[in-house]
């Protein structure tokens, strides 16, 4: 008999992931940012009907399980059968080769080979899974609030100055924080590439810390310290922790903030017509105004014991009917090369969506280059973790702005030379 499961606790989806498959057992470690959750489990509940040969089994964490605790189980040769996951590249050695077990390996090249290269060894063509999703990072405007405060939203080539000086404006005028960024050294990078940063070295390897990433990362340690940034967002967690400002944004409580498009699902449902809201692309340093792309993606684990049947649930997942009703219910931009060049019919009767996916795309011409190549690259995630450590430590006041540049690259090497 078939049967789906969704597991709210994270302690018990951790255990839970770790437990060894049966014959037929497929094991989905699943994370939202939004309303996606729902939509996977109906899909899948469809393939469950149609193949009761394979029991599918999602677990629903939250992403710190997926991005502190996963690693773990990998490294212990162990884990679900299929995990989305956003650390890509540098866990690749642990992703399943799906190319021989496949119905049709070059619908898959075709389709999703423009970010195949993301989530497999370099050097290697094997499929391991596919983006469920691509996403941009990019500002949101609280609308109302700037109108309340009688403020001007600053145009499409306003410096991060002139977003930091509009948005305390609206601050101080309405009694609100003016600005956050996630905890994540993702999201902060997009910056520092607009200010010139390259993280990565001629030979491939991490570069020092740059007077890019330095021009940027001082106006922001800058911020949180007058004020301008809600600094709670970096120091209410430790070490390399993930923490949105989503939910700040979504109670009414920020001016401007900076995060991406896998949050316009999410503040479709929960902001309603509260107040108006806006994506705003990403705001110009001296060199570019460059979000980061990325997504999150669905791979298949080396460790399963039945790598047969995760290629046919991937198989179905990656349809072009199921990713594009995947993609139009969670209100995502889609990585199928197909389904992208057609007609989307998003599901929402919310105008602020429309008008944000359409800014998150025009906006994605503008991505630098330098920013395009991480994605892809194997320290990305150890260059984003040593940022977030050693700069909320700045934040909190427990460390100098230039030590923390120099301890930076302390552990990124240590991570470079540990691999």
């Amino acid at each position: 008999m078939t049967r789906m499961k969704s597991i709210g606790a994270a302690f018990a989806a951790i255990l839970l992931s770790s437990v060894a498959a049966h014959a037929g057992d497929v094991r989905i470690m699943w994370y939202s940012d939004g309303g996606e959750g729902e939509v996977i489990k109906d899909l899948l509940s469809r393939f469950s009907k149609a193949n009761p040969d394979v029991n599918v089994i999602l677990d629903e964490v939250s992403y710190d399980v997926v991005k502190e605790q996963l690693p773990v189980q990998l490294e212990a040769g162990q884990g679900p059968d299929i995990a989305r996951v956003t650390n890509l590249k540098a866990p690749a050695q642990h992703w399943l080769d799906l190319r021989p077990l496949l119905a049709d390996a070059k619908y898959w090249d075709d389709n999703f080979g423009a970010q195949a290269d993301w989530m497999r060894p370099d050097g290697s063509n094997a499929i391991t899974g596919f983006m469920t999703q691509l996403t941009l990072t990019g500002g949101f405007v609280n609308k109302t609030l700037f109108e309340q405060a009688g403020v001007e939203i600053p145009g499409p080539k306003a410096t991060w100055d002139d977003w930091a000086a509009a948005a305390k404006n609206v601050a101080d005028s309405q009694k609100v924080f003016a600005m956050a960024i996630d905890r994540s050294g993702h999201r902060v990078s997009g910056p520092n590439i607009s200010y010139g940063a390259n993280y990565i070295a001629a030979d491939g390897k991490p570069a020092p810390i740059d007077q890019g990433a330095k021009d940027f990362l001082s106006r922001f340690v800058k911020w949180n310290e007058d004020g301008t940034i809600n600094k709670d967002v970096w120091v209410s967690a430790a070490g390399t922790t993930y923490r949105s400002a989503a939910e700040d944004f979504i109670n009414g409580g920020l001016a401007y903030l900076y995060s991406g498009s896998w949050q316009v699902s999410g503040f479709a449902q929960k902001i309603g017509d509260n107040f108006d809201w806006v994506m705003a692309g990403s705001p110009c340093g001296s060199v570019a105004c460059s979000g980061m792309q990325g997504g999150a993606g669905l791979v298949a684990v080396k460790y399963t014991k039945n790598p047969k049947d995760v290629a046919k649930v991937m198989d179905y997942l990656a349809g072009a009917d199921v990713q594009k009703e995947f993609a139009e219910r969670s209100l995502f931009i889609p990585a199928h090369k197909g389904v992208a060049a057609g007609q989307m019919d998003f599901k929402t009767d919310n105008p602020h969506v429309q008008a944000a996916l359409k800014a998150f795309v025009e906006a994605a011409g503008q991505t630098a280059a330098p920013a395009m190549k991480l994605p892809g690259w194997k320290w990305s995630d150890a260059y984003y973790s040593a940022i977030v450590a050693r700069i909320s430590q700045v934040i909190a006041g427990e460390m100098k702005l230039d030590d923390a540049y120099a301890r930076i690259d302390e552990d990124i090497k240590a991570k470079v030379a540990g691999n």
